[in-house]
């Protein structure tokens, strides 16, 4: 078996070898966390920007400020609509970026909020979306401490943008990563899949669709983390947004170097997003969550991990959806429902642009 830096050695030579891109512009795919995505981030961010700190791409980085560990990460965010079942683009970025922190061990302490602001956009639902915010910053216990806003002309800028900086604390001896997935390990999936995705596609009114009681599950998942942390063995955990559960394990099986094997029928889905999918032809795996992650854990401490998910109202429904593999490397397997086995590949295009 190869050791951790053997493994991150050949992630870092397979990325060095990545193609510059062959588009001559941006498309909405670059936006969707698929290939297109991967291929924007690796052939010119990763490529100009490339350090010690940048190069595990995860949900935040790790680094050393004055002795002290911090996990650090960025988001921006342009949903439409603003306003959506369930939740807004204000609660959308305060949890967004909470929940990037929390994934990857960290305590989420400190937020900044940029808004790009369109002229002419309606002060009341300025207001509207900074209340939500402030809720969300409060119940997940972090503070919004600097912010720029910025005004475009009218026509530019769809409304209202927000980008926040997220600032929390790691323990000196935590180590996640998706690297150190291994054969045998559990994934586990912290509730049903789909949810903001489809909610957010029915409320932009486009499609003769009832949304039929769904609303998004954005919420902030820092306790939930907390409560897994508890229980040894975790190798990672991701956060299932843009490109769904289906992009995050294919992120997990490049970089372990080990396939990963689902199970279609473990998978849980709501009713109404099974639906809204066959209706449009999109696969539930690939649909955002707001509100869910994936954790990788060894399989002697998968059901401690569940029970411990599952201790939690927001972790009810958490399940294992499958297994870590040894081949074929780098692919992720999805045993169906009829019995058959297909390969669940990374997204091309774009199904849902503008969904978080």
């Amino acid at each position: 078996m190869r050791t951790e830096d053997e493994v991150l050695d050949r992630i870092d030579k397979a990325r060095r070898r990545k193609p510059k891109m062959r588009e001559e512009r941006i498309t909405a795919a670059h936006g969707a966390g698929g290939k297109a995505s991967q291929t924007l981030v690796e052939a010119v961010f990763l490529d100009s920007f490339r350090n010690a700190v940048l190069e595990p791409l995860g949900d935040a980085a790790d680094v050393v400020l004055g002795g002290t560990r911090l996990a650090m990460t960025t988001d921006s965010f342009v949903v439409s609509p603003l306003f959506f079942p369930g939740g807004d683009i204000g609660d959308l970025a305060v949890n967004g970026t909470v929940n990037d922190l929390a994934v990857s061990g960290a305590t989420p302490g400190y937020l900044s909020c940029g808004f790009i602001l369109e002229e002419g956009f309606p002060v009341a639902d300025l207001r509207r979306i900074v209340e939500s915010m402030t809720r969300a910053a409060r119940t997940a216990n972090v503070q919004l401490v600097t912010g720029d806003t910025k005004v475009v002309g009218k026509g530019s800028g769809d409304g209202c943008y927000i980008n926040t900086t997220g600032v929390g604390f790691l323990p000196p001896d935590r180590a996640l990563g998706i690297h150190t997935a291994r054969p045998g390990d559990a994934v586990i999936v912290s509730g049903p899949v789909g949810d903001h995705g489809i909610t957010v596609l029915l409320a932009r009114g486009e499609l003769d669709i009832e949304p039929d009681r769904l609303t998004s599950d954005t919420a902030p998942v820092h306790g939930l983390c907390a409560r897994l942390l508890e229980v040894p063995g975790v190798r990672a955990m991701r956060d299932a947004t843009r490109g769904g559960v289906a992009t995050v394990l294919n992120e997990v099986a490049r970089a372990a170097d080990v396939s990963v094997v689902l199970d279609e029928g473990a998978v849980p889905v709501r009713d109404e997003v099974r639906g809204a999918c066959e209706l449009l032809g999109i696969d539930p795996l690939y649909v955002a969550c707001e509100g869910r992650f994936v954790a990788v854990v060894a399989d002697a401490y998968a059901e401690a991990a569940v029970a411990a998910l599952r201790a939690d109202p927001l972790g009810a429904e958490a399940t294992v959806i499958g297994r870590i593999g040894a081949d074929p490397p780098g692919t992720v397997l999805l045993n169906t429902a009829f019995g058959g086995t297909r390969i669940a590949d990374l997204l091309v295009g774009d199904p849902l642009p503008r969904i978080c």
